[in-house]
């Protein structure tokens, strides 16, 4: 039978899968020789022959002959083989062509599911060989659909999802659109192996800057580590093997080219490129960036390293970014639970300490001298400032003993002070004073926000 017809569907899958047209021959080979077996019973003794230049396909069925027919599918009577035979004999085997029309409706659905499988298998092999060792690799797809939500990717030579969990927020792709991904997973499933996606991993910014700067690729820059939060923001840590390349410089490109095609592909995520450095004080500093620090104090504690870093005043909220993503980010990159404080903080943070040390010594003192209270000032509690010290002094209340004696109507009038600031202040005062347990003083602290 001749069938150029065959031939284009087997070019056709060649072209289209990957897969070879010897292999496509031989699957074809083995789904007529089900339907053989499936019309005319039998095992072993059809053979199919397809001349892959002509399309011409041949079936034959050899029989032995026999005096005596037991089984038609795999035997012949001498008389019946000497019809188209005359030198047959007893003993030997004999073929006969068979029409491929004849195979029936049942033997041809046969042959069409051992035909599917064949090809099913061998464009899983196709796909394991070409994507198996890639993982970890950015791809270029086309999106040809979505399913519940998640996207449909045709790769070329095969079909990748992208799920939901794997795209930027905000992203939308229509059919048509190409698009770049990192090659996640790829998982054997029933159906053969399913590749997945990813725009979210960091490692498909990583990749994104290997593509874009040579440096990278050629192994003169390292990347060490690459954090992000999609959508909003990244930080990637690159070193320098080379003292005389710019880590920094090199990813940025000229006039910012380089970096700028990253962000494009990411959609507009921010992407803040920091040079890597073996000193954590000087990483973390960097890390912050776009902020700039004032200093920056570490403490190992082996099971938890913690950063203190001081900025000034009008970079605190950059430090800390939209909803915390710069520091947060800083942490992951680093490594190092950061803590962020203006320098109006820490000062702040560092005259309440300085207080808190004053009174515990004069509260001591007074342990020792019978109770003389005339070493401490009403600056000494806990959580009074000058202004609030002033404004005590100015109504008259410029001892512990007027402040304890006081009613809270009477200091909650003042200005900065609530009913609830005001009791706990005389309650402080009462308790240096000993005179509401009759105990030695303690340090309270009091309420840092007023409250009326």
């Amino acid at each position: 039978m001749v069938n150029q017809e065959l031939l284009s569907v087997i070019d056709q899958l060649h072209r289209e899968k990957g897969i070879s047209q010897e292999t496509l021959i031989v699957a074809l080979e083995s789904a007529l020789l089900a339907a053989a077996r499936k019309r005319y019973g039998g095992g072993d003794n059809f053979q199919v022959e397809i001349n892959p230049r002509t399309g011409e396909v041949q079936v034959l069925q050899i029989r032995r002959i026999v005096e005596q027919v037991e089984s038609p599918s795999e035997e012949i009577s001498l008389a019946e083989a000497l019809e188209s035979d005359p030198e047959a004999e007893v003993g030997d085997e004999i073929g006969s062509y068979l029409e491929i029309d004849d195979f029936g409706r049942i033997a041809a659905q046969a042959a069409k599911q051992v035909m599917f499988q064949k090809v099913r298998e061998a464009e899983w092999d196709v796909v394991t060989k070409e994507f198996g060792g890639r993982q970890g690799d950015i791809v270029n797809g086309v999106i040809i659909g979505h399913e519940r939500k998640n996207y449909i990717v045709d790769l070329g030579k095969t079909e990748a999802v992208l799920p939901l969990r794997e795209q930027m927020p905000r992203e939308s792709f229509r059919r048509g659109d190409r698009i770049k991904a990192l090659l996640l997973d790829m998982r054997t499933t029933s159906r053969g192996p399913q590749l997945v996606l990813s725009r979210t991993h960091p490692d498909f910014v990583s990749r994104l800057f290997e593509k874009e700067v040579p440096e990278i690729a050629e192994g003169i820059l390292e990347v060490r580590n690459v954090v992000r939060e999609p959508g909003e923001r990244a930080k990637i840590a690159v070193y320098s093997r080379d003292p005389n390349v710019d880590p920094v410089g090199s990813c940025v490109g000229v006039k910012g080219v380089r970096v700028q095609a990253v962000v494009r592909e990411l959609h507009g995520e921010k992407v803040d490129i920091i040079e890597w450095s073996p000193d954590p004080s000087t990483f973390i500093a960097r890390a912050l960036s776009p902020a700039k620090a004032v200093r920056v104090s570490i403490k190992d504690m082996g099971t938890e390293k913690i950063a203190t870093v001081v900025v000034q005043d009008s970079q605190l909220s950059l430090a800390i970014g939209r909803r915390g993503h710069n520091v947060r980010l800083a942490a992951k990159l680093t490594g190092w639970k950061v803590d962020i404080f203006s320098e109006t903080q820490m000062q702040s943070e560092a005259g309440l300490d300085e207080r808190a040390e004053r009174v515990a010594s004069l509260a001591e003192t007074l342990g020792s001298q019978s109770g003389d209270t005339s070493l401490l000032r009403i600056e000494d509690l806990p959580g009074v400032g000058g202004n609030m010290a002033e404004i005590l002094r100015d109504a008259g209340f410029d001892t512990l003993q007027a402040i304890a004696h006081a009613s809270v109507e009477a200091i909650s009038a003042l200005p900065k002070f609530g009913p609830k600031t005001a009791a706990k202040l005389i309650q402080t005062a009462q308790d240096f004073l000993g005179e509401s347990t009759g105990e030695t003083p303690g340090l309270t602290e009091l309420p840092k926000t007023d409250e009326n």
